[in-house]
Parts: structure tokens; sequence; C-alpha cells
């Protein structure tokens, strides 16, 4: 049997590939909309990709599964469990096997089982690996998709929050915690192979270490501990983040089918004079790190560097229905394209280089830079007004006197609401995320405005007072 692990960073997503290298054939468990990995994987190995499988209707990316079916005609397993109204709908033209609870195929002499995990989301489905090819009858692992993670378990909540399926995060904790007893009685030895690590928002405080086993899990992980299922629930729903505004659109395609990649020629502008052509409805977005952009960008444009939380913040804070433009380097352009694809922003309709736009001089403007010690001291004066855009959460735990929480993902669609005539203080975390904060407000005609060096980080290192 052959086995490699994908992992994609900017998503925390991982894709795995399994081979029988007596017949050649091989099969992805949720790839990534991008399959260009799996296809090198499997020249360099000659296999032919002949299925996909989905452990259920992915949140966070969009499924490569139809781009495997449509270019190697290769066969797309999925469940056929839980609510008959949330249902893979079938592509036509697409070979889809629909699974049960304990339905087994194989690829080769590799033997897929599938075991019914609800919880996450009512169709969540597992696959126990068994390697028949090396003689043995006892299963090697489990591929526990969003179900179970290294040292955290998935989130119930998503399908009420992103899809609006009212009242079912109670009833998928419950799922979760039944799920759950199943698990238990599974093998110690089996590993555990989880569709995300750390930093994904599909779970609360995953694990970075890539893979696990189920005994190491039933001794470390909280949710396989907790045995009072009411306790259980009210731990599991506990303190879960918003999730991404994107999470919405990722379901409904994953759900429908994603439309296949389309890597067509973009325009290539040379003047900012061009971007006339495009309509009120068009991002300008500049992939360049913060103190670049900060020193001078072209009016009207929003920053988010292309960095590892480069897809997060893009689809949080671009519309489906907008068309992108983006500024970047031509070396940079085809990641960044890919990166967007990955959860189906694909209305990239031009870009152009930065040396371009920072020709136009007269269309440029900036935004500065202020520590904390400078803030504690402006924060007596009225005329200045902080603006604190961290999660819920973090406000939560603790903030600076004064300031008004205006979450990142929703500041876009507050700013009406800000007290006009000020000089704007922006502040999270670090300051990464104040710094697309002070983007999109000069964009949204809010010129006025520094970013908060350090931000509350620093503010608390200098023992500055917070309140709760």
């Amino acid at each position: 049997m052959f086995f490699r692990s994908f992992f994609d960073e900017s998503l925390a997503q991982m894709s795995y590939m399994v081979g029988c290298e007596r017949t050649g054939e091989a099969i992805v468990i949720d790839p990534a909309r991008c399959i260009d990995p799996y296809l090198k994987i499997a020249k360099q190995k000659r296999f032919k990709i002949i299925a996909s499988a989905e452990t259920h209707i992915h949140a966070d990316f969009l499924s490569g599964s139809r781009e495997i079916a449509e270019n190697y005609n290769a066969t797309v397993y999925v469940s056929d469990e839980g609510d008959e109204s949330w249902k893979y709908h079938q592509v036509e033209g697409v070979d889809y096997m629909l699974l049960k609870d304990t339905y087994t195929f194989e690829v080769g002499l590799v033997e897929f089982k599938v075991m019914h995990t609800p919880g996450h989301t009512p169709e969540s489905i597992s696959f126990i690996l068994t390697d028949k090819g090396a003689g043995s009858a006892q299963p090697m692992g489990v591929f526990s998709g969003d179900f179970v993670f290294v040292g955290e378990i998935g989130r119930p909540d998503l399908l009420e929050k992103s899809a609006g399926i009212a009242g079912s995060s109670y009833s998928g904790a419950s799922q979760m915690f039944q799920s759950l007893q199943i698990f238990k009685q599974l093998p110690d030895f089996m590993q555990v192979w989880p569709a995300h690590g750390a930093g994904s928002a599909c779970g609360k405080t995953l694990g970075a270490v890539p893979m696990s086993t189920v005994g190491y899990e039933k001794l470390n992980n909280w949710a396989l501990e907790e045995e009072n299922k009411e306790n259980f629930i009210k731990t599991l729903l506990a303190g879960q983040s918003n999730p991404p505004k994107y999470f919405a659109m990722m379901k409904k395609l994953n759900k429908m089918g994603p439309p296949l990649v389309n890597e067509g020629e973009i325009d290539k502008l040379e003047t900012t004079d061009e971007l006339v052509k495009y309509g009120g409805n068009t991002v300008l977005l500049d992939t360049r790190r913060v103190a670049e952009f900060a020193k001078a960008h072209f009016e009207g444009t929003i920053n988010i560097p292309f960095n590892q939380s480069f897809a997060n913040w893009a689809g949080e804070l671009i519309g489906y229905d907008q068309d992108i433009v983006l500024i970047a380097t031509e070396q940079k352009l085809k990641a960044i394209r890919k990166s967007l694809s990955s959860i189906g922003l694909d209305r990239v309709v031009a870009s152009i280089e930065p040396s371009f736009v920072l020709a136009n001089k007269d269309c440029l403007e900036s935004y500065g830079e202020v520590n904390v010690q400078k803030v504690h001291d402006l924060l007596q004066n009225d005329q200045y007004h902080l603006i604190d855009v961290r999660n819920q959460s973090e406000w939560d735990e603790g903030r600076i006197e004064g300031a008004n929480h205006k979450t990142l993902s929703l500041l876009e669609d507050s700013l009406d609401d800000l007290p006009q005539g000020k000089t704007y203080l922006v502040h999270c975390r670090s300051g990464a995320r104040s710094a697309i904060g002070a983007s999109l407000m000069q964009a949204n005609g809010y010129k006025d405005v520094m970013n908060v060096k350090g931000g509350y980080l620093a503010w608390t290192k200098e023992k500055f007072p917070v309140t709760f």
C-alpha cells in the first residue's frame, strides 16, 4: 500500500492519497480543489487515480472531487447518510457511489469501510482502512474528516450558523456524543488521519500534530474523556466563534457540486487609467506586505497581504458576486489565484503590477502607524477614536477602555455607525488584522486612520489598564 498526506497551510486542510502498488490504482480522500499535487505524485509513482472520497460536505474549502472525476473519469464516493434535506446533489456526468454505514469498497487490495459519524454534520462519515495486500485482516487507521482531530473534535454548529438550519447545533452535539462512543470501540493501535490541523475554524483548539492514534485520543482528548452527555454538549457548544463568512458559500457549492476550475487568461493592465473599464462592484485587492501598502497605495484599494491567512481574509471580506483586480507581481500571480480558487473566489478579471500602480502619484495615499505609548496619550484627546477589530472572544477576555468594538469581518458593514470627523486608531491583537481594517476604512472614505503597532499584546505588555 502507498500512503501520502498533503497539507494546505493557508486552510490548515489535510488530504490523503492511498494507492495499491499491486494494481497501480489510487484514491484521494477529501481532495482540495487544486488537484495538481495529487497528479504529480500519481505520475511519479505510476498510479492511476480511479476515485476520490469525501468525509462530509465541507464548509471551509472547495472540494476537488469533481475536478478528479471530470478529468480522470474517476468515481466519487460520498455519504448517503443524514437528514434527507441535507444531501449531496449529484452532478450530471459524474459517477457517484452513495455510501451508508458499514458499506465497504476497495481500491486495488486496499479496503475502506464506512463508519457513519454524525455530529460535525449529519452526513459525516469516516473511512476505516485495511491493507489487505499486506495479508492483514486488522484495520490500520481511520480517516476521520472533521469528526475527531488531534486533541479536539469537530464543531457541531456550522450547519446552523453557515447553512441556516435552525436547532442543528444542539442535535449535532448530541449526535457527536453518540458517535464518540462508537469511536472508542476502535482498537487503540489504529491511526487517526483527520482533515484539519491547527489553524482551522472547524474546531476550537486543534493540535498541530498531523496525526494521532485512537488510544492516544482516548487518553488525551477531552471529548473522549467526558462521560456525562449534558456536560459534553454544554462544553462543546460553549465558546464556538462565529464561522468565517465564506463558509456558507462553501457549504452550498460543495453540496451542489463545485464549478470546474477556470484558469483562463485575465487582463494585464499597465496603467491605472485602465481601471475605469471595471464597474463599481469590483474590488481592487493589493496583496503586498503591510509596510509597503501603508507607505503608498492606490486610493480605493484594500490590502490583504499574500501570506498564510490570505485565503481566510479574502473569503471574509470579498463577496462572491464581486469582480477582483489584483495588485500583485507577475511572479506571485499564479499562486494568489490558486489561493483564491481554493475557496471559490474565481472572479479575478485583471491584474496590475505594483510598480505601475505606484507610478500614478496623484492617486496615491498612505496611513500611519502609532505605538501603544502614543495611543495611551492620544486617548485623552476626544479627537481620537479607538477601534478594536478583534473577535468577540478576544474582546470578552479584556479590552482597552473606550474602544469601539468592530470585528474585522463586520467592519465594512458598520462604518456608518462611527462618529464622523475623527482620527481613527485601529488595533487588533498584534497589528496584522488592524492593518487590513485600516485599508478597508480608507477604501471607504475614512482617510484619517492609523494602525496601532503591536496591538493589544503591546498594550498589555506595557501594563496599561484594561477593562472587562
